[in-house]
């Protein structure tokens, strides 16, 4: 006996192809597959064998544009209920800034690096929970900015977004990525009561991880938006931009993009590079101070005297030396830093492990 649809499931125009290509329905049943999602059926009989087109295929781009990934989550996690904690406090907010975690990377391959190492799931977190500590200890405002300054991922398949350089890794693309998910929701889950607000912003643009520190950052995002009340969550796709709190602006960029820099932004400020950010500044009408703040080179350097209209940050990595790095330069410190912004002044609290 022939499945009946009832025509109040569905569309006036699919209930007729449907009944028109009733094979086709059938065909998509008996393998568990929508019809939607069947692009070609070979029919073949004692009698005939042809080649069908179904009418009401959908490409995956058609299928999967308006799903509510929000509505899908709230069926598995639960939002947290909380109170977060209020202060009394000159200070305008604090920010977290943190660059090249590089998930999934090994600094000692084959045990004959230089100065060898570990970033397995356990260091990564450990990391998280020293950068958890610092926050609360010189925590002074109830606002808390959180910078990721690219590279979460340090490739795909052991390249980068790029492809052509291989790297040698630790992980699969599934354990990184719940490696790299796993370190940003101990972060939030251990701030999200101790601020009235949070807001984070993940950079998308770069030259390791890409399209994949896209994918896990579109997860967190999607995640906190149901689980905090108080956090706020932006992937900076553009190479370059910027965001402003009273009147301190932050330039946010890796300092090498998914697809054209090869060199980028470099340690130290030259001609070119002050002369890129500043029309940068005038073209989007950027505040008074002004600080521009990269990652990729892997050091600590602040320069608040080259350029007369902005501070040019370079932020450590989190992520111990690649053993690339360890032969081609040297061992290098990792670490990040944490800041208390007031109207006039800020604190530095750098921390290196």
């Amino acid at each position: 006996m022939k499945k009946h649809i009832p025509r109040t499931r569905l569309k006036e125009d699919e209930y007729e192809l449907i009944e028109q290509y009733r094979g086709l329905k059938n065909a998509a049943d008996t393998v568990d597959v929508h019809l939607s999602w069947v692009k070609l059926v070979w029919l073949k009989t004692k009698a005939v064998s042809a080649l069908i087109t179904n009418p009401t295929y959908k490409s995956p781009q058609e299928r999967f544009i308006d799903i509510d990934f929000t509505s899908i989550i709230k069926k598995h996690i639960k939002p947290l209920k909380y109170t977060p904690t209020a202060i009394k406090s000159k200070y305008l907010f604090d920010r977290l800034v943190y660059a090249d975690v590089h998930t999934g990377m090994t600094p000692n391959e084959n045990g004959f690096s230089l100065y060898g190492g570990k970033w397995n799931e356990r260091e990564l977190i450990k990391s998280a929970e020293k950068m958890v500590r610092l926050v609360l200890e010189e925590k002074k405002s109830n606002t808390l900015y959180i910078d990721d300054l690219g590279d979460l991922m340090d490739g795909w398949d052991g390249e980068t977004v790029r492809k052509g350089h291989k790297l040698p890794q630790n992980m699969d693309n599934e354990k990184a990525f719940d490696t790299a998910l796993k370190f940003k929701l101990y972060i939030l889950d251990a701030l999200c009561d101790k601020y009235e607000k949070i807001v984070c912003r993940n950079i998308c643009n770069d030259n390791h991880s890409g399209s994949f520190g896209y994918v896990v950052n579109s997860a967190i995002k999607n995640i906190s938006d149901v689980k905090y009340c108080n956090v706020e969550t932006f992937n900076q796709r553009k190479f370059m931009d910027v965001y402003t709190h009273d009147n301190h602006s932050f330039i946010l960029t890796h300092g090498k993009d998914s697809k054209a820099l090869k060199f980028g932004f470099k340690p130290h400020l030259d001609k070119k590079s002050e002369n890129k950010i500043d029309n940068f500044i005038k073209h989007n009408k950027v505040g008074d101070k002004i600080e521009f703040s990269k990652g990729d080179s892997h050091q600590m350097i602040f320069d608040d005297a080259t350029s007369d209209t902005f501070g040019y940050y370079n932020y450590p990595a989190l992520s111990p030396s690649s053993e690339w790095v360890q032969t081609n330069f040297q061992k290098g410190k990792r670490g990040f830093v944490f800041f208390n912004f007031r109207k006039d002044r800020k604190s530095t609290h750098p921390y290196f492990f």
